[in-house]
């Protein structure tokens, strides 16, 4: 009897552990899962085909066609431009009323006459031009003004008057604007003797002050045929870049 008693109670033991056993399984499988994060990555850029030409360099700019004319006494002068670069740069000041720009090109000429004249002889000048929309460079700019006073007085009171004093402050502000002005930034002026003078530009950076709104820029060039009783000048206008 005692011994069945005993494997009785082992048998009740038994099943409460099991049945605390089992909750604890249900707790831990009730416990929400951690999901770590997907990071999704940025596609991968193909390469470009092979043979393919670069892309364009954004500094490049298309040149004007050559311009010719003749002279009176038989010799025919061209001008013309290649490889021209205008590229913008911010301005060091850091004024948004300064314009800074790097240039580049090359500008040849050549000249052509009576195979019994003396070699030509005289200047190539090379340089730019910025248009502004509205100029700030020669009129007064902003302007603040102000003034202010003294108004004394009386106001009655009952049976006295009582002084007063009024200080009134006034002010203003003024922009003075101009109308839109073209600057001339000249780079290269070349004394030459020969048929075919050249002006090579590279990295050159020019800047102008006081420009407000929209900006144009193209090339020039200039060229002189001198003799000791004459000068005959071409000019050559590049294309013109908004920026």
């Amino acid at each position: 009897m005692t011994v069945r008693h005993g494997l009785r109670r082992g048998v009740a033991v038994v099943a409460v552990c099991g049945v605390f056993g089992g909750a604890g399984v249900g707790t831990a499988a009730a416990d929400p899962e951690v999901v770590e994060p997907v990071v999704a990555e940025a596609p991968a850029v193909p390469p470009p085909p092979e043979g393919a030409p670069p892309p364009p360099d954004p500094a490049l700019v298309p040149s004007s066609p050559a311009a010719t004319t003749t002279s009176p006494d038989g010799w025919t002068l061209t001008l013309s431009a290649r490889d021209e670069t205008q590229l913008v740069i911010p301005p060091l000041t850091t004024a948004i009323s300064t314009r800074e720009y790097e240039v580049g090109g090359i500008f040849s000429a050549s000249m052509t006459g009576p195979e019994e004249a003396e070699p030509p002889r005289g200047s190539l000048e090379v340089g730019y031009q910025i248009g502004c929309g509205i100029d700030m460079s020669t009129s007064n700019g902003v302007t603040l003004s102000g003034n202010i006073g003294l108004t004394p007085g009386l106001v009655l009171a009952g049976a006295g008057a009582v002084p007063t004093a009024l200080t009134p402050i006034g002010g203003g502000l003024t922009v003075a604007l101009k109308p839109g002005i073209i600057n001339t930034v000249p780079v290269s002026k070349k004394e030459f003797e020969g048929a075919e003078p050249w002006v090579m530009v590279d990295g050159f950076r020019i800047k102008i002050d006081g420009c407000v709104g929209e900006s144009f820029i193209r090339s020039y060039a200039f060229l002189t045929r001198s003799t000791p009783v004459s000068d005959a000048v071409l000019a050559w206008y590049g294309v013109t870049k908004k920026v």
